[in-house]
């Protein structure tokens, strides 16, 4: 169930309440706690060229999102044994995962990498798909008035700081000359967003370009609607535990990974007809019409062959969230593990490296 909506909340009581970690958890102590657990020198080692025997991963895959692109696309050659696909996706579950050790390679924004720092988690970014257009937009309750992201002004508001939703809010409220005050944050997770909603419990909601096609046709008729902005998350990113990739032999596996990765998304945006009809039909219960709106606005996949571009951004939403008083300040570089860098780039051609 939701989380009732929580008014004049404190930020960093919010982080706690949200995120169940406390004050002591947070900042640059705890990071520093959590990469000793890491051999260093591990981390900077070169990487192996090939995968041992008998080496296993237990890898993130949303609804079977990434096994159904990868058989579609005939990359299910894996060069090791995945030990688990795990039907994981939302920042905050992922970082659990990692540390149960449950999980040993996620797909997510750019967002938890930061929020598992600020926790004092350790956990490295290994390879980089720049979004160059919005993958989120935002839904009104039904009967709703509101039209415009000015209009946000003394609504209440679904915010999961832990997630790429609660960034993407973030930076449309700056965009529109909104100061965080200006609205009441409803600390939820995305998975509550949508019953939120129906509810009335928030007035607006981020919602995924993929969900907002079945939520409109469920409710467009009572008064709700979308509200899309030219606010990107610019990063969608594999990482990992820092713990796993001092392991030479799961190091040798991710960098295996990385180029069927990237493969896969070159091969889902260049057959969107095959990607509608075997995923978003067959598994996600789409209509075809519904299906084909989404992918018309889905993004050309760039892997950047250097990752200067994305470690700035990364900085900026860092940033964004201290100015707000959710996380501390820090240099973002700790959090991308370079020696992974070129690894997606060189898989793919040239008209996908950027």
């Amino acid at each position: 169930m939701p989380a009732p909506p929580v008014a004049g909340l404190d930020r960093r009581l919010f982080l706690t309440s949200l995120l169940g970690v406390t004050a002591a958890a947070a900042g640059l102590s705890g990071c520093a706690e959590a990469g000793a657990a890491a051999d260093e020198a591990a981390l900077k080692a070169p990487l192996a060229t090939k995968v041992p025997p008998g080496t296993r991963l237990k890898i993130s895959s949303y609804e079977n999102f990434q096994q159904i692109q990868l058989k579609l696309a005939g990359l299910d050659d894996l060069p090791f044994e995945v030990a688990e696909w795990l039907n994981i996706g939302a920042g905050p579950d992922v970082i659990n995962a990692f540390r149960a050790k449950s999980l040993d390679l996620a797909n997510n924004a750019g967002i938890p990498p930061i929020q598992a720092f600020y926790q004092g988690y350790d956990a490295r970014i290994v390879a980089i798909n720049v979004t160059r257009k919005p993958n989120y937009l935002f839904a009104t309750k039904p009967g709703s008035d509101i039209r415009t992201v000015a209009d946000f002004k003394g609504r209440r508001l679904a915010f999961s700081q832990g997630q790429a939703q609660g960034v993407v809010l973030l930076r449309a409220l700056k965009e529109a000359g909104l100061d965080y005050d200006d609205a009441e944050l409803v600390p939820l997770t995305s998975n509550q967003f949508l019953t939120a909603l129906q509810s009335g419990q928030v007035d607006i909601a981020p919602l995924g370009i993929s969900q907002a096609p079945s939520y409109l046709k469920q409710y467009g008729g009572k008064g709700a609607r979308t509200i899309p902005t030219d606010v990107v998350d610019l990063l969608n990113l594999l990482w990992a535990p820092a713990e796993v990739l001092a392991d030479r032999d799961k190091a040798a596996a991710v960098a295996a990974y990385i180029p069927y990765w990237a493969k896969g998304a070159v091969w889902q945006y260049e057959h969107p007809d095959v990607w509608n009809r075997e995923y978003f039909v067959k598994t996600q219960n789409l209509t075809l019409a519904q299906a084909e709106s989404i992918t018309a606005l889905a993004n050309k996949p760039y892997f950047p062959p250097r990752w200067d571009e994305a470690i700035a951004w990364e900085q900026e939403t860092a940033d964004l969230l201290a100015e707000g008083g959710y996380v501390k300040k820090f240099d973002v570089g700790v959090l991308f593990d370079r020696r992974f860098e070129s690894l997606a780039a060189r898989a793919v051609p040239a008209e996908y490296r950027r």
